[in-house]
């Protein structure tokens, strides 16, 4: 018998590590090939990661809750029918590519000290760091988590300390905190551990909101005329199974707006410190779940109808509800709408969905008495109001309102959302 050690392969675009969430094998099992072997949590989404051959167990590493990096072993297997064969990229340990499974299932352990050669928690988010530079911003109250690293991978180099601490103009940008002391509890309290899903939005919306400088730029809109429409194209699809939201309406009159403003449909890189504008037309409809937000992407929304893009909505909604989304379903977004419906204010301030550059808040829509008109006429309309967020570094204040008025300007004309219609 031979063993082997399979290492955790890659598992998404620029993913290089995971959280440990469910072990589904022990040492001394006999698996199968293809057999699940462990859930593992991305910033994406959980996957399964089945093994790629048939054997017994013999050692695995990392407990629930700890980071597991791509290329580092994973699971030791006795292999039946002597050496392992190279996997099919042609390095041992490496072999399929994992099975996509949950969007949102929660870690099944409280988390512990990352192992040995794993990415370093630091403040809020996990860096790539060496010990060396790890202890040295430890030393100076610097937070990693907030560090853009210029190394390769994003990885923060002594170099990206040395120029926060200095308050040069590299683009890493830090700020001072004093050691964290656990907070005292007394006799009712209950801690809950941030973990899983809520553990993965918590370092992102600090990631956001750190990264990013944001800005806010909020308008009413009247959506008299977009109720209307919605009503009648309803009464049409009766019988077909599909029924319009406001989300697919929303979406075409960003379709527009980006035509005319397309750097908004972009993405930061951090690393080379350049504005991605998307070729594609992919928007993040934002869903809660019972274990946290998800925001799937409706890819190539410009390309679909009205009733597709429905549909997709309702099919993306679903499956994220249900922790079946892929990881492909979880990327590749250029722009995000968020909405809580009739429960959504009046107006918020949402962090944008990085490393993306633009967000859109979509709120209450309620009759109210307003003024219209030449003759100044008091009449009831639908009205709302929509909130956007935009990245201050590459989008400047007049662009993100006239952004923000392409937009109503579309939905206050919805026959002319009917040209968008593929």
């Amino acid at each position: 018998m031979a063993t082997w050690d399979f290492k955790l392969p890659d598992i998404g675009e620029g993913v290089v590590e995971g959280e440990i969430v469910k072990w589904l094998v022990k040492a001394g099992d006999e698996i199968k090939e293809d057999q699940p072997m462990v859930e593992v949590m991305t910033d994406k989404a959980t996957v399964t990661i089945p093994s790629p051959k048939q054997g017994r167990v013999l050692q695995t590493y990392g407990k629930e809750g700890e980071i597991a990096k791509v290329h580092h072993p994973l699971v030791q297997l006795e292999l039946d029918g002597g050496a392992p064969a190279a996997s099919p990229n042609g390095h041992n340990g490496h072999a399929t590519a994992p099975a996509p499974a949950s969007a949102a299932t929660p870690a099944a352990a409280p988390a512990r000290q990352p192992p040995a050669g794993a990415t370093v928690e630091a403040g809020y988010s996990k860096v790539l760091v060496t010990s060396v530079t790890r202890r040295m911003a430890r030393e100076h109250g610097i937070d990693l988590g907030i560090l853009a690293g210029t190394g390769p991978q994003g990885r923060v180099l002594k170099s990206d300390v040395e120029a926060a601490l200095k308050g040069g103009s590299a683009p890493a940008q830090a700020r001072q905190i004093a050691p964290s002391a656990p907070l005292q509890t007394v006799k009712g309290d209950q801690r809950v551990p941030i973990r899983g899903l809520r553990k993965k939005i918590a370092e992102k919306m600090v990631k956001a909101k750190f990264t990013a400088p944001h800005y806010t730029f909020v308008e009413e809109i009247d959506a008299t005329g977009l109720v209307e429409l919605r009503a009648r194209l309803n009464a049409s699809l009766e019988g077909t199974g599909t029924r319009l939201s406001f989300i697919p309406f929303f979406c075409k009159a960003l379709v527009s707006a980006f035509r005319q403003f397309p750097q908004v449909n972009a993405n930061m890189d951090e690393a080379t410190q350049e504005l991605v504008v998307k070729g594609d037309v992919n928007i993040g409809i934002a869903a809660s779940t019972d274990d946290g937000l998800t925001v799937p992407v409706v890819k190539h929304a410009d390309r679909l109808t009205m009733k597709a893009l429905a549909d997709e909505i309702a099919r993306l909604g679903t499956a994220a509800r249900e922790r079946r989304l892929k990881m492909d379903e979880l990327t590749g977004g250029g722009f995000t709408i968020t909405s809580l419906g009739q429960t959504g204010g009046l107006f918020a301030t949402p962090i944008i969905n990085h490393p993306e550059v633009a967000i859109m808040g979509v709120h209450r829509m309620r009759k109210r008495p307003v003024v219209v008109g030449d003759d100044d006429q008091i009449v009831v309309r639908q009205m709302m109001y929509l909130s956007f967020s935009f990245d201050h570094r590459v989008i400047d204040g007049a662009v993100g309102a006239d952004f923000a008025y392409a937009v109503i300007k579309n939905l206050e004309s919805p026959a002319n959302l009917m040209l968008e219609m593929a």
